[in-house]
């Protein structure tokens, strides 16, 4: 026991470190356009309302050390998917979930990739916030050529600089918040192919599609000293038949009914539902507030992420899931939960969703299907 405290302390100690150190990014992109908005104050992003990022007695480091030293992880390797994601047609309707708050999304004859976290660490620190066993089944190295590549905010659970750095030769254009921009051009992305987005900013990248910045409320930084110092956010991507809400992190609020107002409800929604906590009650959605955001946004399905990867809070990896699950009963919305790295069809209201995440559906040696391309 007083061995695991010492491990527990020196990880606390080397991440602070860190957290210190890491780096903030060169010169903003679009220093003018930060100074102009709405949404910064005094060089620091706000959200629309009063969000405290912790409401725990102990606060961040208290959080971090219950975390560290909590149980909750999989006692086997997570059930997974995998296939050749070059195999498939431009045209078809799909979704592969990395895990998590990655996936690929393919519609309207488009690919976008949504924070796509493919190394071994959603951290600034190599041996901590690893991914579970079975869960890491695909790399930069399978990622396909996308159209957009989407960046919802520079946590590490979501800006990954190993995988950016090895897809940019593969990424048409770039979707990022205001100030992450020069993250992606530090890591080698020309200037011209990043497209930075204030809320309530709209983006028509080619006829047929436009892509909505809007409202989230959660807080960014990759460093202690650069907390809130770009913007976080979420999208509504119009194609030519559909509306699809790309949710990033978010606690739970009115912006979700006014986005559903504004667009009249939405076809597809990516909610997170995940790694929640009442120390951090503001920042993040528990399954029940996730069901409810749908509703606000009158989505037609819902894919819920932001689990089942890393362990981040207290709870055990599989319970947003099966809470979720117990949950939903709404008729007029379908809850998707596919299996990691699972090919799936969009649009498909007659398919039946395994329970991947139960412990029995894991298996000991190994949990990965390779399926065929």
């Amino acid at each position: 026991m007083v061995i695991a405290m010492k491990i527990i302390l020196i990880c606390l100690i080397v991440f602070a470190v860190f957290l210190l150190i890491s780096a903030r990014g060169s010169k903003n992109l679009n220093a003018g356009r930060i100074l102009a908005s709405s949404n910064f104050k005094d060089g620091k992003a706000s959200n629309y309302v009063e969000t405290p990022m912790m409401t725990s007695e102990g606060g961040m480091f208290s959080s971090m050390f219950e975390m560290l030293s909590s149980k909750g992880k999989p006692a086997k390797p997570v059930p997974s998917a995998k296939t050749g994601l070059n195999s498939f047609d431009i045209h078809e309707e799909t979704l592969v979930w990395f895990g998590h708050s990655s996936y690929m999304l393919q519609t309207g004859g488009r690919r976008f990739l949504v924070d796509p976290v493919l190394s071994e660490a959603a951290s600034p620190v190599p041996f901590t916030n690893k991914p579970f066993k079975g869960t890491q089944v695909y790399e930069p190295d399978d990622i396909p050529a996308v159209d957009y590549l989407i960046i919802t905010h520079d946590h590490y659970d979501h800006l990954s600089k190993a995988t950016v750095k090895k897809i940019r030769m593969r990424v048409g254009k770039v979707i990022c918040p205001l100030g992450v921009g020069k993250y992606l051009k530090d890591w080698g992305y020309q200037a011209d192919k990043i497209i930075e987005m204030d809320w309530e900013e709209d983006y028509e990248p080619e006829p047929g599609f436009v892509i909505h910045c809007v409202a989230a409320r959660h807080f960014s930084g990759r460093g202690l000293f650069s907390i809130r110092s770009t913007l976080w956010a979420a999208y509504l991507l119009e194609t030519p038949e559909h509306k699809i809400y790309i949710g990033g992190d978010s606690g739970y609020g009115e912006h979700f009914k006014t986005q559903g107002e504004r667009f009249d409800g939405v076809d597809l929604a990516f909610l997170e539902n995940g790694q929640y906590n009442e120390g951090w009650k503001y920042i993040h959605m528990t399954p029940e507030e996730t069901l409810v955001a749908a509703a606000d946004l009158r989505a037609r399905y819902l894919v819920p992420v932001h689990n089942s990867k890393y362990k981040l809070s207290l709870h055990n990896w599989n319970t947003p899931l099966i809470d979720i699950t117990a949950l939903h009963n709404n008729p007029d919305m379908v809850l998707m939960t596919p299996m990691i790295g699972d090919k799936t069809p969009l649009w498909n209201t007659n398919r039946e969703y395994a329970h991947w995440w139960a412990e029995e559906n894991a298996e000991h040696e190994n949990s990965v299907v390779i399926l065929a391309p």
